[in-house]
C-alpha cells in the first residue's frame, strides 16, 4: 500500500470513527436526559431510570462503541453498519464473558461453593438448599450476560427434601410419643410444609435479589417435571402451588421462568406417575402464565435421551437450547451458549433482485457471520480462569474445576455453542414472493428452504471448525425495532414489510395475522427441528384461562403432535394494584374502578414476563397491541 493510499484509508477511518464517536456522545446525552424510551429500555428487565440502571446503560453504550470500533474486524463492522447483522451483547464483548449456562445445581450443593467471601457447605434441609440455590444464581449472573438455568431442578433438590424428612424423624424419635403415633405420616406432613415455605422463599428471592450493581434481577429458568420419586414429586407440587399463590400481595412472579418437561410414560397420560403434576402445571399456567412446556418426545430432543436425568433436553426460558456437542458429552449440564449473532433477513431480501440472488447474498453473509463468531470465540478463549472466578472455579462450567487461575479457557469453552440467529422471515418472504408463510404454501416452502439452508451451513461450519455452531430462532427484544427503523429510512415504507415498527421474530407467523391456533402450531412446528440452538412457539388466547385449563391441555397436546420443542401459552393476567382484584381487566377495575397505572398487566416478551409495560421499548409495545387472539 502506498503512502498516499494509507493516508486516504486513515482519513476514511478517522471520519468513520469521528461519526461513531458523535453518535456515542449523542446517546450518552439521551441517557442522562432520560427522554429516549427505546434507548433506556432495550431490556424490559432492567430499570434504566434507576441510578444503577443509568450508570449501567452509560457503560453499556460506551462498551458497545469500543467493541465495534476496536474488536470487530473491518468487514464485520461494515456489515453491522449496513444493518445486515447484529452481534448480540456487544457491550459484554470486551469482557469476554459467555451468554448463559445450565448450572449443575446438585453437584454444587453437594460439594459446596465459594462466592469469594467464604465457603458455603452442603445444606442439611430444603430451606437451606433453596436459599443457596438463590445465591448461586445471583453470583453467577454477574459472570455472564445472559440467563442462568437449572436443567433438572427436581432431581437436584430432591435429596434435601429427604434430608428434611429425616431430620423431622430424628427429632420426633427423641420425644415421648404414644405407641400408636404415626411417625412417618407426621414427618411427611411437616416436610411438605417446609418444602412449600422453601419454594415460596425461593420465588420471592428470584423477584427481589438484584445483580449487576442493582440494575436487574437475574434471568432465572427452572426445568422440572420428570422426577417420579416421593421427594421430587413433593417439590414440583409445592413449587407449583407457591407459584399459584403469587408474591406478597398476590402479584404474578416474573421469575423464575418455569419449564415443565412433558414426556410420555412419565407425566403426559392419565396412567403416568406424574400426570397429576402435569394437570397442576396446566392449572398454574392458567393463573400465572408459567410454566411453559418442553417436549422431550420431539425427535430432536429424544435422540439424546438415554434414560438418565442428565440426558434430558432442557431450555432457557427465552428459548435457548444446548444439547449437541462435538467436543464432549451431549448434555446441557454445565454448558451454555458462548455468543450469538442475528441476521436481518428482511434487508437482505429487499436488496435482492430474485430468490437466487437472495440465496447468494445469504451465503456470503452466513460466511461472514461464522467468521465473526469464530473471532469472538478466539477472543473469549484467551481469557483466564481468574477472570470468571465463580463460573470457572466453582464447578459451574463443565470441566473447569481442575484449572488454575492463570489457565486460558479455550479448551473448555469449546463445549459451548456459537449460534447464528435471524429476524423477519415473514417480512423477507413478503419481499421475495409477495406473501408470508401464514398466507401461502409457496411462501411456506420457501421459508423452510431458507431456514434449512441456514441450518445446513451451521452443520458445515461444525465440520470446518470443530466448534458447536448452531441455528437459533432469535429472541429479539430491542433489535427487531432497530433493524426496522433503519430499513424504513433506506427503503421507505413498504406494505407488509417495513410498514410496522417491528419485524416478526425469527420464524413466527406475524402476530397480527389471524389464524387458528392449530394452524399456527402446524406451520411453525417444522422450524423447531431446524433451529437446534433454540426455538419457541406461542399461542395467544382470547381471554383468561383460569376456568378452562382443559383448553390449555388441548393446545399443549397439539404442540406435542406437531413437532414443537418448546411452547408457551399467552393470555391476559391483570391485577388491580388498588384492591387486588385479578382477572382480565379492560379499561378499569370492575371492583373499585381504578385504571391507568393502577392496573398491572402481565405480558410475555421474548420468553419472559414483564408486569410494567412502561419498561417495554416502543416497538415491542406496538407489537403487543397488535397480537391477535388465536381461535
Amino acid at each position: 500500500m502506498t503512502m498516499v493510499s494509507m493516508k486516504r484509508t486513515n482519513a476514511v477511518w478517522d471520519r468513520s470513527n469521528r461519526t461513531s464517536t458523535e453518535r456515542l456522545t449523542a446517546s450518552l446525552h439521551e441517557i442522562v436526559d432520560g427522554g429516549n424510551q427505546d434507548l433506556m429500555q432495550e431490556n424490559a428487565n432492567v430499570d434504566g431510570r434507576s441510578p444503577m440502571g443509568m450508570m449501567g446503560k452509560i457503560a453499556s453504550e460506551s462498551a458497545r462503541w469500543y467493541a465495534v470500533q476496536h474488536l470487530l474486524s473491518a468487514d464485520v463492522r461494515d456489515a453491522v453498519e449496513q444493518n445486515l447483522m447484529y452481534p448480540h451483547d456487544l457491550d459484554f464483548y470486551a469482557s469476554g464473558t459467555t451468554t448463559c449456562c445450565q448450572i449443575p445445581l446438585g453437584k454444587m450443593l453437594k460439594q459446596g461453593f465459594n462466592t469469594g467471601h467464604g465457603y458455603m457447605r452442603e445444606p442439611q434441609d430444603i430451606k437451606s438448599a433453596l436459599a443457596l440455590a438463590s445465591i448461586i444464581l445471583q453470583a453467577n449472573q454477574n459472570q455472564q450476560h445472559g440467563g442462568q438455568a437449572y436443567p433438572m431442578f427436581d432431581y437436584d433438590v430432591a435429596p434435601y427434601v429427604r434430608k428434611t424428612f429425616n431430620r423431622h424423624i430424628r427429632y420426633m424419635e427423641s420425644l415421648p410419643l404414644q405407641a400408636d403415633f404415626d411417625l412417618e405420616t407426621e414427618a411427611w406432613r411437616l416436610t411438605e410444609r417446609d418444602v412449600y415455605q422453601a419454594c415460596e422463599a425461593f420465588i420471592h428471592n428470584a423477584n427481589s435479589m438484584h445483580s449487576r450493581g442493582g440494575g436487574q434481577v437475574p434471568f432465572i429458568s427452572l426445568n422440572y417435571g420428570t422426577d417420579t420419586s416421593v421427594e421430587g414429586r413433593m417439590l414440583i407440587k409445592q413449587f407449583l402451588l407457591a407459584t399459584q399463590a403469587g408474591l406478597g400481595r398476590g402479584e404474578t412472579p416474573i421469575f423464575p421462568i418455569q419449564i415443565f418437561k412433558v414426556k410420555k410414560g412419565v407425566n403426559f397420560d392419565p396412567a403416568d406417575p406424574n400426570y397429576d403434576l402435569y394437570q397442576l402445571a396446566l392449572q398454574t399456567t392458567a393463573q400465572r402464565l408459567f410454566p411453559n412446556f418442553a417436549f422431550l418426545d420431539a425427535p430432536f430432543n429424544s435422540q439424546y435421551d438415554n434414560g438418565t436425568p442428565e440426558s434430558e433436553a432442557c431450555y432457557m426460558g427465552c428459548r435457548t437450547r444446548v444439547m449437541g456437542n462435538v467436543n464432549g458429552d451431549e448434555t446441557a449440564i454445565g454448558r451454555g451458549n458462548l455468543s450469538f449473532t442475528s441476521l436481518n433477513l428482511v434487508r437482505l431480501a429487499m436488496m435482492s433482485s430474485s430468490v437466487d440472488d437472495f440465496f447468494g447474498r445469504l451465503d456470503s453473509l452466513l460466511s461472514l457471520t461464522v467468521k465473526q463468531l469464530r473471532e469472538r470465540f478466539d477472543y473469549q478463549s484467551k481469557k483466564q480462569v481468574r477472570d470468571f472466578a465463580f463460573l470457572m472455579k466453582q464447578g459451574v462450567w463443565r470441566g473447569s474445576e481442575d484449572l488454575q487461575p492463570e489457565d486460558e479457557l479455550g479448551d473448555i469453552l469449546k463445549q459451548g455453542t456459537l449460534s447464528v440467529g435471524f429476524i423477519g422471515l415473514a417480512e423477507a418472504l413478503v419481499a421475495l414472493v409477495g406473501s408470508h408463510h401464514g398466507q401461502s404454501e409457496d411462501a411456506r416452502n420457501l421459508g423452510m428452504r431458507i431456514v434449512s439452508h441456514m441450518r445446513m451451513r451451521m452443520d458445515e461450519a461444525i465440520e470446518a471448525t470443530g466448534l458447536n455452531f448452531s441455528l437459533i430462532a432469535t429472541p429479539a427484544e430491542g433489535l427487531s425495532g432497530k433493524f426496522t427503523s433503519r430499513d424504513r429510512d433506506d427503503f421507505g415504507v413498504r406494505q407488509g414489510i417495513t410498514d410496522r415498527k417491528y419485524y416478526t421474530n425469527s420464524f413466527h407467523v406475524p402476530v397480527y395475522y389471524s389464524l387458528k391456533a392449530i394452524d399456527k402450531i402446524q406451520i411453525e412446528g417444522p422450524f423447531h427441528e431446524l433451529c437446534n440452538a433454540g426455538h419457541i412457539t406461542y399461542v395467544e388466547l382470547d381471554g383468561s384461562a383460569k376456568a378452562n385449563p382443559q383448553a390449555l391441555d388441548r393446545i399443549v397436546r397439539a404442540m406435542a403432535m406437531s413437532g414443537i420443542g418448546y411452547g408457551s401459552l399467552n393470555h391476559p393476567v391483570d391485577r388491580c394494584r388498588t384492591c387486588g382484584h385479578q382477572d382480565t381487566i379492560e379499561d378499569s377495575c370492575p371492583m373499585c374502578g381504578s385504571s391507568g397505572s393502577q392496573i398491572e398487566r402481565i405480558r410475555r416478551i421474548t420468553g419472559y414476563l414483564v408486569g410494567d409495560m412502561d419498561k417495554w421499548n416502543s416497538a415491542k409495545r406496538k407489537e403487543e397491541t397488535e397480537r391477535v387472539k388465536h381461535r
